[in-house]
């Protein structure tokens, strides 16, 4: 774990944290996909939580270098070429998943308000990352989607609490069962992004919501922030376990076979309920 003291000479293997007055930078360095694993889940939440402990940081802003903020989950080599069906291996979830989430849930108790930066997809468990933050600057192409059931199996990465509470339980239904690309303008109609700009003013505004929130008492928008937060993590917590039972015995299912298959050939699945 980071300590307050070495956050920012840290020297992180996939992200980069700055600070420029009362403004941190938290960026995924894994381009141009950012495929997420445990290791890199983990860095995040070790770079937040040193960030709580700094008096001078009073909001934080997540972004990413490349084409995409995130455009899943990779299980496997953790390279940006692995092929998707590392990504879901039965590996991954057994020796991996649970450990990942374990991280994700120390990203949701972390106390700074955060704004994402979000161009290109946030797909599946990117979607999750996407998530953390509570409030979502897009483009017109950014993509958000939660595609777990096209690979025949459960959403995970707390999204069965988070995604419901951001856009409702009715489209976030429609997400989950079609798996559905959001693009930016719809995001923005449904709340799922909070401002929409052109891609080459994206961390720009992202920096200026933060600096916004700056501006205000920071003890009072922690305080405003946990009592509005209450229980978040402790619900996220147990969805994940959830989640993870639910993604592991799918996961042997002749369908999820055929879904990893069908996603990574680009085509509808022939799935048999098996």
């Amino acid at each position: 774990m980071s300590t307050t003291e070495d956050v920012l000479a840290r020297s992180f293997a996939d992200i980069g944290v700055s600070l420029e007055g009362h403004i941190a930078t938290v960026e995924i360095q894994r381009p141009p996909n950012n495929f997420f694993d445990h290791a890199l889940i983990q860095q995040l939440a070790d770079a937040f939580e040193g960030l709580d402990g700094i008096d001078a940081c009073r909001a934080i802003v997540l972004a990413a270098d490349g084409k995409h903020f995130c455009a899943g989950a990779n299980f496997g080599s953790g390279r940006d070429d692995a092929a998707a069906d590392d990504e879901f291996s039965a590996d991954g979830f057994r020796t991996s998943t649970h450990k990942l989430y374990h991280e994700a849930v120390r990203l949701f108790r972390c106390r700074k308000p955060v704004v994402g930066a979000i161009q290109g997809s946030a797909i599946g468990g990117g979607l999750g990352v996407a998530l953390v933050p509570d409030f979502r600057v897009a483009t017109p192409g950014s993509r958000f989607a939660a595609n777990f059931a096209r690979l025949g199996i459960h959403p995970g990465f707390g999204l069965t609490v988070t995604l419901p509470n951001l856009i409702g339980q009715q489209k976030a239904q429609l997400m989950f069962f079609t798996g559905r690309r959001i693009k930016g303008d719809e995001a923005l109609a449904w709340g799922l992004a909070d401002l929409l700009v052109e891609e080459d003013a994206l961390r720009q505004t992202a920096m200026e919501l933060a600096g916004e929130i700056a501006e205000s008492a920071p003890l009072a928008v922690m305080s405003v922030r946990a009592t509005l937060r209450q229980g978040l993590a402790d619900r996220i917590a147990r969805a994940t376990d959830h989640e993870l039972a639910e993604q592991q015995w799918l996961r042997e299912t002749e369908d999820a076979q055929e879904g990893i298959r069908s996603v990574a050939e680009r085509r509808v699945g022939n799935f048999n309920n098996r």
